[in-house]
Formats: C-alpha cells, sequence, structure tokens
C-alpha cells in the first residue's frame, strides 16, 4: 500500500478538496481551499490531479513516501520546499518515491499552500465530499486537523491530463476590492467613507472561519452597537461585531450571524484576503457587480 506518513504538521494543516456546497442550511459551510487559485494551480501544474490536497499553513509540513510512488504538485503561499534534504523551487510539480522526504518550512510571504497528488487520498468522502470542516467536525480524516504521526492511504494513479509547467504566480496589490453589503445604509455616510478612506491591519487572530482586522484609526468606535436578527452570511461578508471589531468571513464562517456586514469582499479578492499574514496593511474599494463579475472572469471591467 502506498501512504503518506505525516512527520510534522503546523496548526489548521487539513484535507480540502473543491468544497462541500448545498448544506448551508444544515449549519455546514463549504469549506473547501482557502486559496482556492493555488489549489486549482497546484492541480494544473500536475495534470490529473486527485481531487484531495492536503492544505498546510505557514507552520509548514513534514511528510514521507512508503509504499510506492506519487506524482505530487505544490504552489500557495511563498514557502521553503525541500526533497531528502535538497531545496527545490517553488513552485513545483515533482515525484516522490518511497522514502522519499518533504520538508516545508516557512517563507517570506502567505498563509496558505497546497500539496495535490497523482493518487486520491483514500478518506471516506461525507456528504459528497473529503473536505475537512473544522467548525462541524467533519471530512477529512476524523474531521479534524492532520498531525504527526498520521498515515494517509493512496489509491489508484488518477488518468492524466494536460499539464503546464509550474510558474510563480505575482501576489496581487492594491485595495481589496468589496460590494457594500446588506447593511451598509445602517452605517453613518460619514462612516463608510471612512471605511474606505483608513487603513485597517491584519491582526493576529485569524483561521479558517475569519480573520480579525485592527481598526486603529477607530473608524467604527463611535458606531452603535447593532444587534440584527441572524440571517444568512458568505465567505467574503464583513461584519462589524459589538466592540467595533471588523472580522472577515472566510471559507469555515458560521450559517448565519446577527452583526451588521457593512460590505463584502468580491470573490476574486477572496483569495488574497486570505493569504494576507497578521500586520499587513489593507484598504478596501467599492466596486460594482458588473465589475465583480468582470474580475471574477479575467476580464478587463466594462
Amino acid at each position: 500500500m502506498t501512504a503518506l506518513r505525516i512527520l510534522r504538521a503546523g496548526p489548521l494543516t487539513t484535507l480540502q478538496d473543491a468544497g462541500r456546497f448545498g448544506h448551508l442550511r444544515h449549519g455546514i459551510s463549504a469549506a473547501g481551499p482557502m486559496d482556492r487559485a493555488a489549489f486549482r494551480r497546484a492541480g494544473a501544474w500536475l495534470g490529473g490531479a486527485a481531487a484531495t490536497a492536503i492544505e498546510f499553513t505557514t507552520a509548514g509540513l513534514g511528510l514521507r513516501v512508503e509504499g510506492g510512488s506519487v506524482g505530487a504538485a505544490v504552489d500557495g503561499g511563498q514557502v521553503t520546499l525541500r526533497r531528502n534534504g535538497e531545496t527545490l523551487a517553488w513552485p513545483a510539480r515533482l515525484r516522490l518515491d518511497d522514502g522519499d522526504e518533504i520538508d516545508i518550512t516557512p517563507g517570506p510571504a502567505g498563509n496558505y499552500g497546497y500539496l495535490r497528488l497523482s493518487r486520491e487520498i483514500d478518506v471516506k468522502p461525507l456528504l459528497g465530499s473529503r473536505a475537512t470542516s473544522l467548525v462541524a467536525r467533519l471530512g477529512g480524516l476524523e474531521g479534524r486537523e492532520l498531525r504527526a504521526g498520521d498515515v494517509l492511504p493512496l489509491g489508484e494513479a488518477v488518468a492524466p491530463g494536460p499539464s503546464a509547467h509550474p510558474r510563480p504566480t505575482a501576489p496581487g496589490a492594491g485595495p481589496i476590492r468589496v460590494l457594500w453589503g446588506l447593511h451598509a445604509d445602517l452605517f453613518a455616510g460619514e462612516v463608510r467613507q471612512r471605511f474606505l478612506a483608513e487603513t485597517f491591519i491584519v491582526s493576529p487572530r485569524i483561521d479558517r472561519m475569519g480573520v480579525r482586522l485592527e481598526d486603529q484609526a477607530g473608524v467604527f468606535a463611535g458606531a452603535p452597537i447593532l444587534s440584527l436578527v441572524s440571517d444568512a452570511v458568505v465567505p467574503g461578508d464583513i461584519q462589524i461585531l459589538g466592540d467595533g471589531t471588523p472580522i472577515v468571513l472566510m471559507r469555515d464562517h458560521q450559517p448565519t450571524g446577527g452583526y451588521p456586514r457593512i460590505a463584502t469582499v468580491i470573490d476574486a479578492d477572496c483569495d488574497r484576503m486570505a493569504q494576507l499574514r497578521p500586520g499587513a496593511r489593507i484598504r478596501f474599494q467599492p466596486v460594482t457587480l458588473a465589475e465583480a463579475h468582470a474580475a471574477l472572469r479575467g476580464d478587463a471591467a466594462p
């Protein structure tokens, strides 16, 4: 049996596929990769990639292949990659043979990276997906983070497909683009203007549920505390908590929320939002729905 043995796993290291959709009404978010573009790129480098990846974080990952060979590709935040002690380029496509060890250690940028394989990770799908939901404690390996000592059995190789040569992807720059939210009008015009004019800082309190921001300019310090009837939320929603803290909801978000949402990060910028490290300074820029759709397609704005 070919398997991966986890030698070291940083916090929030999980198994993720494209996501588990259609269950939010039951309280289960889609989960899936925090950086969907990097997840897809790693699959493109490999060609014929299995659906499930290992999502690792800035603390890195160590593993050993046992009992066979497997193709692999990696992409995501900028980290240091070594195979059997030899430093490799990033991102990369590689063949791993019996006994080969991979070691991924922190690099200069990003929070999440992806290891895609030519063999499916043999864990049981749950509700049509192998994605790990840490909040619901389901999917992946026992619904939990990976840890040292875990053994992930690998199935048969998937059919090969077209592949591309790995190449670095420059991180996006500029403001994070948003659509005005459902509750934007509950905030005074001056507050909305300052929300766009001031800079926020990514706090150390980040995980798969959300990214808390430091509001050093006090944009929401004087805003009235609003408690609303809970309704559905989506990834990218920017909630303003009762103490004035902005939080950007991410892939493992709760199904509903009772705090006002001033804006929503557009889907095309959610990946970049997820990769911003603590201490990063960000500003927000409003766009139209048509511009958000164009950005998602990769088109020029109409």
